[in-house]
């Protein structure tokens, strides 16, 4: 059996690598939008915790935002209610408002909290609604239910928690404004992610996804555009490239460029490490928009 063993030399070799990558970044705000497989897989699970920390660790001011569909839809499931979606969203009547609550800003965002502080890092587990963090409007033009458009980021609680050097972890639930005022309404995750960065003006939008990055033919692995610019990013739209799933993350990272983000990123959650690779090397892994 070949050993595989990693000599000091190649060690240090990585480091060295990484460090012009490290200097780069040293006190710069990146926005991860954590979800998909990377949530549900335990290596894959372990491994973004630990990109996180280590990143927070070299100086990056790390926000975390999750979603958790598939926790959704099991507790929803298991209460004998069935998921319905409009347009990729989900239909939040109250009882469900009531579950993505629970799991969301419970089970979810602790679970989250716990795998940091196990392995050495600092987290602080916040939902949209503590300190007016996220305020939203209902969505009116369809019926969805409880569900809102992020109008308001009130960044002066990420700027305080990030200022402390620990991880804001943001669940997507939203403090309702005008008719909802002061009650809850379900938001988009990727959608939030993006408000969020925008409003603190973060170096890069990063969302983990279940896909490679763009891809310019989706039935060929091969053609994934590794960089391109906000408008090559909308030609590709127009032209039908981008399409089905795809189509709201692009629309999220052009929202984030359009804020003020410097760079916004589609990775592929399901490689261990995506985060670092994308970050510390030259060649990256997914697709990055300018």
């Amino acid at each position: 059996m070949k050993d595989m063993t990693i000599s000091n030399n190649d060690r240090a070799e990585v480091l060295i690598h990484a460090l012009p990558y490290i200097q780069q970044y040293q006190g710069k705000t990146m926005v991860v939008k954590y979800g998909g497989n990377a949530m549900i897989n335990d290596s894959l699970k372990a491994a973004v915790i630990q990109d996180v920390i280590l990143m927070t660790c070299v100086g990056i001011r790390v926000v975390l935002v999750h979603g958790g569909g598939p926790e959704i839809g099991v507790m929803l499931s298991a209460m004998g209610k069935e998921s319905r979606f409009v347009r990729g969203l989900r239909y939040t009547d109250e009882e469900t408002m009531e579950i993505v609550q629970m799991v969301l800003c419970g089970k979810v965002n602790k679970d989250i909290c716990s795998l940091i502080q196990g392995a050495g890092g600092r987290a602080l587990g916040l939902c949209g609604i503590d300190g007016a963090l996220l305020q939203a409007r209902r969505i009116t033009e369809e019926d969805l239910g409880l569900v809102g458009e992020i109008e308001t980021v009130e960044t002066s609680v990420l700027t305080v928690i990030l200022d402390s050097g620990t991880i804001p972890v943001i669940s997507s639930v939203a403090l309702g404004i005008g008719e909802d005022a002061g009650h809850a309404l379900n938001v988009n995750a990727d959608t939030a992610a993006a408000k969020i960065a925008a409003a603190l003006k973060a170096e890069k939008l990063i969302l983990m996804t279940d896909v490679q990055g763009i891809l310019r033919n989706v039935e060929d692995p091969d053609s994934l555009i590794k960089a391109l610019t906000k408008a090559e990013l909308d030609d590709l739209t127009r032209g039908g490239v981008i399409n089905k799933g795809m189509i709201p993350k692009a629309a999220c990272c052009g929202l984030a460029l359009e804020g003020g983000v410097k760079k916004a990123h589609i990775i592929d959650g399901r490689l261990l490490h995506a985060l670092l690779i994308e970050l510390f090397t030259d060649e990256g892994i997914g697709t990055m928009i300018t």
